[in-house]
Order: structure tokens, then sequence, then C-alpha cells
């Protein structure tokens, strides 16, 4: 048996209810579970790595606020809560950018644990799993990520960032090639970059996601709910590849689609 973890970043107080219900209506309808990455209080004027404003803002509406908490929008609280296939990581805590990729602790734990609240607070649970905006963390935010959390889901991780105690564990990781690991009982995923995503060939994407998940025991399937819906309109080319991909998953007999709380629960294998 094959496992997906199907990963969805960047829900925060704006995201309209009609896009996520529009892209994950087939997976919540076959019983295949969608773990939502939530910011725990959105920064309205977060922006990316290259000084543009995020997409997934698209829909605050002039906002004047400087930051919004999930619980802020109870329609799409209901929503996820009304919709039980969803599930819940910590993205960050207000996906100012490389908020984590810091040498102050303090902030780091502050962080983590505030919005660990603000995820709380609204109803959503306590996450299980973090996920760092970027997937950019420090030495420091590793080893309070892994004080935190059962699971840390990122794309990769840099020798040059790891604490020090880890290094053993991390060459056992590269000598075998897996790209999973533990440390101290957290499990700590690697994903194979957004294979889903806008920027990709669509022509060779479902095929490239079929060839991935064959190469391994366990794959994180990273997307953006808002990739799919450019300057707020949807994407009517790019949305049915991933409903294809909810086709495929759910007949095929040999993967079985999980969540990161089945596998910090233990009912999923590490590989």
């Amino acid at each position: 048996m094959r496992y997906v973890i199907l990963r969805d970043d960047d829900t925060n107080a704006f995201t309209p209810v009609e896009c996520l219900d529009r892209l994950y209506r087939p997976f919540l309808d076959r019983g295949l579970p969608v773990n939502l990455a939530v910011i725990p209080r959105v920064r309205t004027d977060a922006v990316t790595p290259q000084g543009r404003p995020e997409q997934f803002l698209f829909a605050k509406n002039g906002t004047k606020s400087l930051t919004a908490a999930i619980g802020e929008n109870p329609t799409l609280v209901r929503y996820l809560l009304d919709n039980p296939g969803y599930h819940f990581a910590q993205h960050g805590y207000d996906h100012s950018l490389f908020e984590f990729d810091s040498l102050a602790r303090d902030d780091i734990r502050r962080r983590l644990r505030d919005g660990r609240d603000q995820l709380k607070a609204a109803g959503l649970g306590e996450p299980k799993t973090f996920v760092a905006p970027y997937d950019r963390l420090s030495r420091p935010s590793l080893q309070e990520v892994a004080d935190e959390f059962a699971v840390l889901s990122t794309g990769w991780f840099e020798l040059r960032r790891l604490p020090l105690g880890w290094l053993p564990k991390y060459a056992h990781k590269k000598f075998f090639n897996r790209p999973h690991w533990r440390v101290n009982g957290t499990k700590l995923l690697t994903h194979p970059g957004c294979l889903l995503s806008c920027h990709r060939p669509r022509e060779t994407m479902l095929q490239r996601v079929k060839q991935t998940i064959a190469s391994r025991r366990t794959t994180v399937l990273v997307t953006h709910w808002w990739e799919y819906f450019p300057n707020g309109q949807p994407d009517e080319t790019f949305i049915p590849i991933l409903h294809e991909t909810a086709d495929w998953l759910a007949k095929a007999s040999d993967i079985k689609v999980v969540s990161f709380d089945d596998l910090a629960e233990g009912k999923v294998p590490l590989a």
C-alpha cells in the first residue's frame, strides 16, 4: 500500500468558502482527506519574496486591519467544521515573510503557541502538524517546532540549519535516501515540490503526480488553493486536473489517501 497526504497551503480568514468547495468537493464526496495548512492570524500586507502582494489575499476587500484571525470568519469556520474530511495543520503564524527563518527563540515560541491558540479558539482543534511559510526554518525554529508538534511537513532539510543533535539521524536518512525521518518522536516529512501548481506544464501534470507517488511509500502532495483562482477567477483548465487527480486516487486500489493526523497518531507508517 502507498500513502498520499494532500496538503493545501494558505487557507486564511479571507479564503472564500466557494473556492475551497469548488476544488475539494470531489475529494470530500469520495471520503478522501484534505489537509489544509491554515494561517492562524494572517497579515493583510503579506508579500512574496519578490515583494508582490500574496495572492491568497485576493478577497480581503480593502480591509484596513493589519491582521485577521481565522476565527474572524465564522462562515468559513462553519463550513470547515461541517465537512469532516478537512483536517488542519498550522501554517506559520501570520505569514510575514520568512517569519520562522529567525534566531529569536522567544519570538518563535510565541508565534507557535499563539498560532495554535488561534486555531483552537476558532474550533479547529489543536494542530499536530506544522508547515512553515515557504518551508523556511532556522535552527532554533526546527528545535522549537519539534518540541511543540508531532509532525513537521517541509520541502527539504538543510544541513547547516539542523540542530547539532539531529545530525546522526540526518546522516542515516541521507545514506539510505529516505524522504522522511524522525527525531525524538517528531516525524519530519519532505515533499517532492509542488506538483499540482499553475507553474508546471498542465499536459504532463497528472502523469508526474502518478510517477512520483509510485516512486515512494508515502507522498506529501502539495498545492495552493489560490493558484486555481488567478485574480479571483476560476481557472477552468487547471481545476479539472485536480479533480482528475481525486478520481484517480479514489480508484487506485493500492493507494490510500490519509491525513497528517493519521500519521501523527501512528495509523500510517513513516517510510
